[in-house]
């Protein structure tokens, strides 16, 4: 009573309001409370994260470049007509297999039967005059015999005779000759091959000596690179070729290097350098391949991933896979090996590491490991091609 009449001086209005105002709060705080006793605590769910690993191997295989280029032929003939005239057929398609002597394109070849029709008609002229001369001078011989004709006159028919003679040699060659112009109307392989490029369809006229099928004789290939112009020396100097198809990257090939360009391609700066590759019908003309350049090193290294390092104040390291969780180990890096790391202390192999998400890790969380069988399982293979820098 006291407090209303105080309220009421206070304030002029009546207190009951203010009261109720006041009520409502109370049980307002008092419902809050019972709910919060009657509800149950909500579970902590762990994080887990995804992320890519692959276990460790040792090699003491030092690749010193891995280059890509593509497979040629050794040889690859550019054939063409040794006389001019028009395409009249075309006998082979592009990537057709073809024998040493097989037809390939035919020229027109009525004007070299003509020529050699009249190289012809001249040798027997030739010979009619020569069989002329060689019976005068038979007729004459019998007639200085008898002292009828003077030596001179002997003389003048044998000279008639060896020029007859001379002319029926003259006419031969060039019959010869015209018949071996008209052989030349049509073109053949020289060697078995492939057909991988043609320049000239029927119907077209072609001058003697242009280029019009392209032969890629059979048997050895070789993988055209280009070598930079700080690692020639060096990638010369390396006994350990090895070639890998894109295709079947499992598969070594062993290569050599047959020949290097003295001169820097004037686009890519590169020198051309071609490496043999004998015995290998795996691999096709046009294929892509990987030429590696290795050597083996003193003790076995241990390579990771660039993405599988992780930096934090100066100091690098990596996320090692332990029972479903991961610890941050300090690495030690020897070098940089094309995309890869050359790790010289802190982890060994057998040791799962992340490759994929370091950055969003913490030490002690758990993890679960994308394609973690697949990564093993490759592990050795990857560590086969890895790609190296020259040193």
């Amino acid at each position: 009573m006291f407090a209303l009449k105080t309220l009421r001086r206070e304030t002029g209005a009546p207190a009951l309001p203010a009261l109720r105002l006041i009520a409502a709060a109370a049980l307002a705080t008092v419902v809050a409370m019972a709910l919060a006793a009657c509800s149950k605590p909500v579970p902590k769910v762990e994080d887990v994260r995804p992320v890519r690993a692959i276990v460790l191997a040792s090699s003491n295989v030092d690749v010193s470049a891995e280059l890509a280029g593509e497979v040629v032929p050794r040889v690859a003939s550019q054939l063409g007509f040794r006389v001019g005239g028009k395409i009249v057929a075309r006998k082979v398609d592009v990537g057709a297999a073809v024998r040493k002597g097989q037809l390939l394109m035919q020229l027109d070849p009525v004007d070299l039967q003509l020529a050699q029709a009249q190289a012809k008609a001249a040798l027997a002229s030739a010979e009619t005059n020569r069989d002329l001369a060689r019976a005068e001078l038979k007729r004459y011989q019998d007639l200085r015999e008898k002292n009828f004709v003077s030596q001179a006159v002997l003389d003048s028919k044998d000279a008639t005779y060896k020029a007859a003679q001379a002319n029926v040699e003259a006419a031969q060659a060039a019959y010869r000759g015209q018949a071996n112009q008209s052989g030349y109307a049509s073109l053949a392989a020289d060697a078995d091959g492939v057909v991988t490029r043609i320049d000239a369809e029927v119907g077209q006229v072609v001058s003697p000596g242009t280029p019009v099928v392209v032969v890629a004789r059979s048997g050895e290939k070789e993988v055209v690179i280009g070598l930079p112009e700080d690692k020639v020396d060096t990638l010369r100097q390396v006994k350990d070729v090895v070639v890998r198809l894109w295709a079947d990257p499992k598969q070594a090939l062993p290569g050599k290097i047959r020949e290097v360009s003295p001169v820097a391609d004037p686009a890519t700066r590169t020198y051309l350098a071609k490496v043999s590759i004998p015995d290998a019908p795996q691999a096709r003309l046009g294929m892509t391949a990987v030429v590696q350049f290795s050597s083996q090193t003193a003790t076995p290294q241990i390579k990771v991933p660039l993405t599988a390092l992780f930096n934090e104040k100066s100091q690098s390291s990596v996320w090692v896979v332990e029972n479903g969780a991961v610890k941050l180990v300090p690495v030690t890096v020897g070098g940089v090996a094309g995309n890869e790391l050359l790790l010289t202390s802190g982890v060994k192999p057998g040791q799962t590491v992340v490759t994929a998400g370091v950055n969003l890790l913490k030490p002690g969380q758990k993890v679960t490991i994308l394609g973690a069988e697949t990564a093993a399982a490759a592990a050795p293979v990857a560590s086969a091609i890895t790609v190296g820098a020259a040193k």
